[in-house]
């Protein structure tokens, strides 16, 4: 069982008291008549997740989602460093309004350069709000003891400002709510913007319970959340039905068909004990015909197909149930070997179970080992049976199965749903019909599990997937940022789980570490473009990695979390005109940082000091390529080259060889292959020189617009549509190919180049053979890597100009 810290609540007694103290806290400064709360502690993932999520995409085209949205149009302005909370509440007239709470820091809101924005200040007794309007959108905002608060309407900020009373429980359930999660979200029932999160019509959400408090991750193919659910003692809720029940393991999935709407199943050990409680909540009659039928039932179940109906119960003691239906025994109709009977208190179901159960027609039955079902409809029952004897009931489904991984085996109340019963608990909450099919949605799933005065909740909504098919390609992820990339993302080392995770920057110098799941983990504001690929480093050699690498006038080095590393970064008042070069000469983490400017290359160690002794002086000309250090036979090179020379250096900026012939270079790197430096000239003959400075050139007949890549043993040459692979050659499609890049893995070399003209990706082996499944789209150069733990390969790319997409190679 998945409870994450809300166990904690055991030992807390609630109360609904209000209690008037100094304010600290987020949650201290919430309106009133606030009905719901969405805690965040990072805004930008929040958005990301939902603009990412499959499931809540299809809500995008409601009235709801709409109006939603353009309130919500102001978020874009803040850039809050913390916990958000944005509250929800309806005025008198049901519109709804909302609060955004978050500490002041000193760029949260900034106002100085925005375009159609107007601004007034006004008084409310001793405080000062402003009054601002962006796009025609207005908002109300004020800090109070450096909280800053905004809210749709000044009416909504004066509740604030004018109440310091605080609820308890509601501070009690906000502090039980993780920070690990997507957000957290505390919904009280009687809220006008949720009605109910059941099939049932009698089980609506204020009838159920006083309030929810919930964490939610959510990621592109699936939503999860797990919490708590309390109704207080004062109040007459279908919860405390369930008050001093043990939760029983669920087994109506053993005989609801697979191809049934789903199920709501209940459970206790003693039937007396949920009939006492039924009785003393909703004045039942106590003497209710046939009720020793359940004396013996741990579980009822309601298995819905389509407008049908049928309730199951799961039995601890058949012969005592059978003798209990001993005056029910007409037979009405055998199927597969199976009698069915009459019933004769079609009611008895809903007379001792309502609200849980309203269904009052229950006229035939049938006993399936320790199941006995009842209902009105013999072909549902005829279903039953066949599905049951066959094994082809939901609990022997891939999706069940998949979505029962992330729930406990024992709950209080347990509803299963297809996507038909999924989409009518939607449009319960929706005015508007979405008018969507959630066929991709084969199991959804909400559990309660009642404990010491709560229950504890879990439920998923996942999206199904096919069995990928051996050597296909599939698409895992397609994650949308809140603005068009600028760099190609690629894959960077997580050194505490020792997966991949993806970095990229957005047109307006925001770089993102995203998660393996595209999750959204951080996002920084960098000051330009970051030059070349970003590299790692164990800047304090305890195995925790830093990302380095250099814009136009900064170096930086940001640790996992997101955070400048002192003394970084370094500032530069001359333009880096080449990627940041990291040196590690003796492999003991006493790393070496080179900066290329123009002609110039400057030294610094691992705390942003110049390094002593290195004696380079000045190029002949501007630096094409981003220094490299290669290590041959115990001696140290580092090689770059200007157009006219080619430079081969030792560690301290002397020149180690001097080339026998000179060439007009390209602006090709420079690779160690074959033990020899190797490059191309403009006109595209390869160059290799060895470590005695004797030069040669071969003519490739490659074009002045070519590419190259190499490892050691292995060359890559691209011109025009050729693609070379070693001695194999491959005619491409004419189109504009990024450069190739050779991907060596387990033993196997990828060539992988992409046609940003078609937008089309290829991946060859080292016979110049194209993987099965390819070409596929992409607009980018890939990384490719094994990102997770599955064994099976992952590459990224740019989708569409502010998506990233990951593949799956199976």
């Amino acid at each position: 069982m998945r409870i994450f810290g809300f166990s904690l609540l055991l030992l807390v007694v609630f109360s609904c008291s209000n209690t008037q103290i100094e304010r600290t806290n987020l949650i201290d400064y919430v309106p009133e008549n606030t009905s719901i709360i969405i805690k965040t502690s990072n805004l930008e993932d929040l958005k990301s997740s939902i603009s990412n999520s499959d499931f809540l995409d299809r809500f995008s085209k409601t009235n709801a989602y709409k109006s939603l949205e353009s309130k919500l149009n102001n978020l874009a302005l803040l850039k809050p460093n913390g916990d958000v909370l944005i509250c929800f509440s309806a005025d008198a007239t049901d519109s709804l309004q909302y609060a955004i709470i978050t500490k002041k820091t000193r760029h949260l809101f900034k106002t100085d350069s925005l375009k159609n924005y107007i601004e007034e200040t006004l008084k409310y007794e001793n405080q000062t709000l402003t009054k601002s309007t962006f796009n025609n959108n207005t908002f109300y905002s004020t800090v109070i003891d450096s909280t800053f608060i905004a809210a749709s309407s000044k009416d909504v900020l004066d509740t604030v400002l004018s109440h310091s009373n605080m609820n308890d429980e509601l501070v009690k359930i906000y502090n039980a709510t993780s920070n690990d999660k997507t957000f957290s979200v505390i919904i009280k029932a009687d809220t006008p913007f949720i009605k109910s999160f059941f099939v049932g019509e009698s089980l609506n959400l204020k009838a159920f319970t006083s309030y929810m408090a919930l964490d939610v991750d959510v990621k592109q193919d699936e939503i999860y959340f797990n919490g708590i659910t309390k109704a207080t003692d004062t109040t007459k809720r279908i919860l405390h039905i369930f008050k001093k029940t043990i939760p029983q393991e669920n087994q109506i999935q053993n005989i609801t068909p697979f191809d049934s709407d789903g199920f709501m199943s209940f459970t206790f050990k003693n039937f007396k004990t949920i009939e006492g409680n039924l009785n003393t909540l909703y004045k039942k009659d106590s003497i209710v015909p046939l009720t020793a039928v359940l004396d013996n039932i741990v579980e009822v179940g309601i298995v819905y197909e389509n407008q049908n109906r049928a309730i199951v119960l799961n039995s601890i003691d058949v012969i005592a149930t059978e003798d209990a239906l001993i005056g029910e025994q007409t037979i009405m109709e055998t199927y597969r070997g199976i009698d069915i009977f009459g019933f004769s208190d079609p009611d008895l179901f809903s007379k001792t179970f309502f609200p849980l159960i309203q269904f009052n027609k229950a006229n035939i039955y049938c006993e399936l080992d320790n199941f006995f079902v009842f209902s009105d409809n013999l072909e549902l029952l005829q279903n039953i049976i066949s599905n049951y004897q066959n094994k082809t009931t939901l609990s022997e489904t891939e999706a069940f199965k998949k979505c029962m991984e992330k729930l406990s085996n024992a709950s209080s109340i347990l509803l299963v749903t297809n996507p038909s019963s999924l989409k009518t608990i939607i449009n319960k909450n929706f005015n508007d019909d979405l008018g969507e099919s959630f066929g991709n949605y084969a199991i959804s799933a909400l559990q309660f599990i009642y404990d010491s005065n709560f229950a504890h909740i879990n439920g998923i909504i996942k999206k199904s997937k096919s069995i990928a098919v051996e050597n296909s390609i599939s698409e895992e992820l397609n994650i949308k940022l809140s603005a068009d990339i600028l760099t190609n993302p690629q894959f960077v080392v997580n050194h505490i789980t020792k997966e991949k995770e993806i970095v990229v920057q957005d047109v307006k110098n925001n770089l993102y570490l995203i998660s393996n799941k595209g999750k959204i983990l951080w996002k920084k504001q960098l000051e330009g473009t970051v030059l070349g690929t970003i590299e790692q480093m164990d800047i304090f050699k305890n195995g925790k990695l830093q990302l380095a690498f250099a814009t136009p006038n900064k170096v930086y080095v940001i640790d996992r979390n997101g955070k400048d590393v002192a003394p970084f970064p370094g500032n530069f008042n001359d333009d880096i005109t080449q990627p940041l070069a990291i040196f590690d000469y003796d492999r003991n983490k006493d790393y070496r940082l080179m900066v290329t400017q123009g002609k110039n290359l400057l030294v610094y160690d691992k705390n942003l000091k110049t390094v002593d002794g290195f004696d380079f002086n000045m190029a002949d000309g501007t630096i094409i390529t981003q220094p490299k250090h290669f290590r041959i036979h115990s001696k140290d090179y580092i090689v770059f080259k200007t157009q006219s020379k080619f430079y081969i250096l030792d560690r301290t900026g002397n020149t180690r060889l001097t080339p026998k012939t000179k060439n007009t270079y390209s602006d090709q790197p420079i690779f160690l292959y074959n033990d020899t430096f190797t490059t191309t000239t403009l006109n595209g003959n390869l160059v290799s020189i060895n470590t005695n400075g004797t030069v040669s050139a071969k003519n490739l007949n490659l074009s002045e617009k070519h590419s190259i890549f190499a490892s050691s043993k292995s060359l890559i040459t691209q011109s025009d549509n050729k693609l070379a692979i070693k001695n194999n050659s491959v005619e491409l499609d004419f189109g504009n190919y990024t450069q190739p890049e050779l991907f060596y893995i387990k033993d196997k070399i990828y060539v992988a180049t992409t046609d940003l003209q078609a937008k089309k990706v290829y991946i060859y082996d080292s016979q110049g053979v194209l993987l099965s499944g390819f070409p596929v789209y992409g607009n980018s150069p890939i990384a490719l890597e094994n990102i997770d733990k599955d064994n099976k390969l992952e590459f990224i790319t740019k989708g569409e100009p502010n998506s990233i997409l990951l593949y799956k190679l199976n």
